[in-house]
C-alpha cells in the first residue's frame, strides 16, 4: 500500500495548540488528510473516545493504526513506523 493510498483522519480541537502543530506537520509533508472537529460534531468527539480510549486531541487514525494526544515528535514516530509496516 503506497502512502497515497492511506486513509488519514485527524481528530482535532479548534482551539488545541498540539491539533494545529499536527495539521502543520501534516501540510508540511504533503500528507492529504480529513480533518474531524470534536467539538462541533458530536459523532465524531464519540468515535475519537472509542479509538483512542480518552478525551484529549488530538487523535490520528491512519488505516486503523491510532496515536493520540501526541505532539509533533510523536507524530514523526508514529509516521515512520506506518512506513517501516508498509516495506
Amino acid at each position: 500500500m503506497g502512502v497515497n493510498e492511506m486513509k488519514v483522519r485527524l481528530f482535532i480541537k479548534p482551539y488545541c495548540g498540539w491539533c494545529h502543530k499536527a495539521m502543520n506537520w501534516l501540510d508540511d509533508h504533503d500528507i492529504e488528510y480529513e480533518t474531524l472537529d470534536v467539538i462541533k460534531n458530536d459523532a465524531a468527539y464519540e468515535e475519537m473516545v472509542r479509538l483512542s480510549g480518552q478525551e484529549l486531541a488530538p487523535v490520528i487514525e491512519v488505516n486503523g493504526q491510532v496515536l493520540a494526544d501526541f505532539g509533533p515528535d510523536q507524530l514523526a514516530r508514529f509516521w515512520k513506523q506506518l512506513h517501516s509496516q508498509k516495506a
